[in-house]
């Protein structure tokens, strides 16, 4: 499923249009007010609870984002609504919650965070959880990861949903966790069309490699993360059709 061009015309606010000061958490309900306020698509991230509801809510642990500890996946999602996010006076939300607040009114761009642990082949129930969601929702929505099994479900189970691929460097540096040799398999972006993927949400500062230049050459579109000035969104636009963003305000909006 192709990627349309309704995801190229609106900057993706990134985990929404957040800031802490401002009593917005990343990936909160509140965020996703401004964002939608502001006429900005979003980028919104996943993680499965312990009832297997998605989440919307990025690390896997509870405790840089708010006064809980533990993993998000020992927690029911009643549980975790209950958690309040620091900085806000909301709870974590579940996905359909975020859906029935964004209502279609803007794009969605949706990471699934890996519930393999290393970008590998155990995966299954996230996804499967999150397409029967989407299945029911009526606006613009793309899944993306990491970790290309991920979006092989994706595939398997939501086919007319557009799918792409998270990418990066992948420089131990920055992955200090992951195997080295599981990373070098994924520079390349090797699993792009074996998923049925047509677009990538590639780091911003590497948009002019070999691995995204074979992208373009297939015809995938070119997404940028996470841009953080308006000079680095003028570099990014240079080599991609869209940037994901946060702690300034894109530049383009929808008219």
């Amino acid at each position: 499923m192709m990627l349309s061009d309704t995801f190229l015309k609106r900057p993706f606010a990134h985990r929404t249009l957040h800031d802490v000061e401002q009593g917005r958490p990343e990936n909160s309900l509140a965020g996703a007010r401004a964002a939608l306020d502001a006429g900005y698509a979003m980028e919104i991230d996943l993680q499965l609870s312990r009832d297997g509801v998605p989440m919307v809510f990025h690390d896997y642990g509870l405790d840089r984002l708010t006064d809980a500890h533990g993993p998000v996946a020992q927690h029911t999602a009643a549980e975790l609504g209950k958690i309040r996010l620091k900085g806000g006076d909301e709870g974590i939300p579940t996905l359909q919650e975020f859906l029935d607040l964004v209502d279609g009114k803007v794009p969605l761009l949706i990471e699934i965070k890996d519930q393999d642990g290393a970008l590998g082949p155990h995966t299954g129930n996230m996804e499967r959880a999150v397409c029967d969601i989407l299945g029911q929702y009526d606006g613009p929505v793309a899944l993306m990861s990491f970790n290309p099994h991920s979006i092989a479900k994706c595939a398997e189970y939501a086919s007319d949903i557009p799918r792409g691929l998270v990418t990066d460097t992948f420089s131990s540096e920055k992955w200090k966790i992951m195997p080295r040799a599981r990373l070098d398999e994924l520079v390349s972006i090797p699993d792009y069309e074996r998923v049925g993927a047509s677009f990538i949400s590639h780091h911003w500062e590497n948009l002019e490699s070999d691995s995204v230049t074979r992208i373009r050459k297939l015809g995938g579109s070119i997404l940028s993360w996470t841009i953080r000035s308006a000079e680095q969104e003028q570099q990014a636009r240079e080599n991609s059709d869209n940037v994901t963003f946060e702690h300034y305000n894109a530049s383009t909006k929808a008219a």
